[in-house]
């Protein structure tokens, strides 16, 4: 999106374009050869355009804030060398993976556990739904 101060800048050099524009037809032909000569000595002196090499941000490679490389480019990465990067977060995720299996058999025991007690009591099971019976199992102690 443009904004109202950019717009006007830009009518504005479209205005002094075209009277530039208007105005070059009416100069004198001496005067024109020597701006055509001005303009191309201009071009001749002006620096070539460096070559800019933009790279991955992750490539690994140092390289500054504009992402321009510094140094050799960077040697190709051996299947072994992948491997060996990509292991530990392979190990890491199966031991999380692990540690979460563990933890879910554990839960599902002592809910196992519960439920045996729970079954094996003399205790009718309509009792544990009884909220008086709670409270008195609360004073009783």
């Amino acid at each position: 999106m443009s904004s109202a101060p950019e717009l006007k800048e830009l009518e504005f050099a479209l205005k002094v374009r075209r009277a530039l524009d208007e105005r070059a037809a009416s100069l004198p032909q001496p005067a024109a050869d020597r701006l055509a000569a001005a303009r191309r000595a201009a071009l001749a002196r002006k620096k070539p355009d460096a070559g800019v090499v933009l790279v991955p941000a992750l490539a690994g490679a140092v390289s500054s804030g504009l992402g321009r490389a510094h140094g050799p480019a960077p040697r190709p990465v051996s299947l072994a060398r992948r491997i060996a990067r990509a292991l530990p977060l392979a190990v890491l995720l199966a031991g999380i993976a692990g540690i979460a299996y563990w933890e879910n058999q554990q839960h599902t025991a002592e809910l196992a556990d519960i439920d045996a007690a729970m079954l094996s009591d003399n205790l009718p099971l309509n009792a544990y739904l009884d909220h008086g019976f709670n409270a008195y199992l609360s004073h009783t102690r």
